[in-house]
C-alpha cells in the first residue's frame, strides 16, 4: 500500500504570540499547537510555578519576561517584539487543533485577505466540552495583520482589537480550556469582574444599587436559562454562577473606587 504524506509550507510568515502566568499544565500543548509559525513571541507575567523555567529551556522561542498591568498593555507589549506582519495571538490555555492550523495556513496565503479574522471557540470544562452556558457562539479576535490592527486604549480587560480595514470569520474553531478547577476559575471571574470596574470608574460610570443586583442576576437567567445553560448539566450551572459571580464582583468594587475617590 503506498502512504501519502503532505507536508504543511508558510509562504508569508506568521508569528504565533502568547502571553502567560502560572500555566505549566497548559504551556506545552499551546506551544506545540502554533509550532507551525515562522516565530513564537512568549511574555510571562513573573510565573511562580514553574511556567518561565519550563519556556526558557525551549530552543527557537522568543521569551521575556515583563510586569503585568492590565490585559491590553500586556498583549500590546507582546506584539511589539513580532517580527512578522501576521500575527496569531493567544492564550497560554489555548490550543490550536490541525484543522484550524492549516486554515490560518491557507488563509494568510490567500490572494484576498481581510486585516483581522475572528475565531470561535470550544470551552472546555476541565476536559469536557461545554455546549451551551453563553459560550456556544463565543469568538475572539486571533489572526491579524500588525500593521492594520492595534488594541483599544480604554479597555483593560477583554481587550478588542481596533482594525483599519475589513474582518473576517474562520471556521475552525480554537479550544480554550478555560475552566482547571472550581477556586482557579472563581479567582479568574472576580479578577476580571474588578479590572472592568476600573474600565467603568475610569469612565466615569456610576454604581447603583440597582445594577449591583440586577446585572449578576440578569448574567444568570441569561447564561443559564436563555442560552441553555441548563442543559449542560452541573457543569452549566457552575459556569453560569461563577460568570454571575463576576458581574457581582464588578459592581462591588466599583463602588469600592467610588468610596475612595470622595474621601
Amino acid at each position: 500500500m503506498k502512504c501519502i504524506f503532505t507536508k504543511i509550507y508558510l509562504i508569508l510568515k506568521l508569528s504565533a504570540v502568547i502571553i502567560t502566568y502560572n500555566e505549566i499544565g497548559y504551556i506545552e500543548e499551546c506551544i506545540k499547537s502554533v509550532s507551525f509559525a515562522d516565530e513564537i513571541v512568549i511574555v510571562d507575567s513573573y510565573s511562580t510555578d514553574g511556567t518561565w523555567e519550563y519556556i526558557q529551556q525551549l530552543p527557537k522561542i522568543k521569551a521575556v519576561q515583563h510586569s503585568f498591568e492590565d490585559f491590553t498593555k500586556q498583549k500590546t507589549f507582546a506584539l511589539s517584539l513580532a517580527s512578522n506582519n501576521w500575527i496569531y495571538f493567544l492564550d497560554a490555555d489555548e490550543v490550536v487543533p490541525k484543522k484550524l492550523q492549516q486554515e490560518i495556513i491557507e488563509t494568510i496565503n490567500s490572494p484576498s485577505t481581510h486585516d483581522a479574522y475572528w475565531n470561535y471557540r470550544i470551552f472546555m470544562f476541565k476536559n469536557k466540552r461545554l455546549y451551551f452556558s453563553g459560550w456556544r457562539t463565543d469568538k475572539i479576535q486571533r489572526l491579524f495583520k500588525k500593521d492594520k490592527c492595534k488594541f483599544v486604549d480604554s479597555l483593560i480587560v477583554h481587550e478588542t482589537l481596533e482594525v483599519e480595514g475589513s474582518e473576517g470569520k474562520l471556521k475552525e474553531k480554537l479550544i480554550h480550556f478555560s475552566y482547571k478547577e472550581y477556586n482557579d476559575y472563581k479567582g479568574k471571574m472576580i479578577k476580571y469582574g474588578q479590572m472592568k470596574a476600573q474600565e467603568s470608574f475610569i469612565k466615569q460610570k456610576k454604581w447603583t444599587l440597582l445594577h449591583q443586583y440586577l446585572r449578576p442576576t440578569w448574567k444568570f437567567f441569561n447564561h443559564y436559562i436563555l442560552r441553555l445553560g441548563f442543559l449542560d448539566g452541573t457543569k452549566g450551572i457552575t459556569i453560569c454562577y461563577l460568570n454571575a459571580l463576576g458581574v457581582w464582583a464588578r459592581y462591588k468594587e466599583l463602588k469600592k473606587l467610588e468610596r475612595s475617590n470622595n474621601k
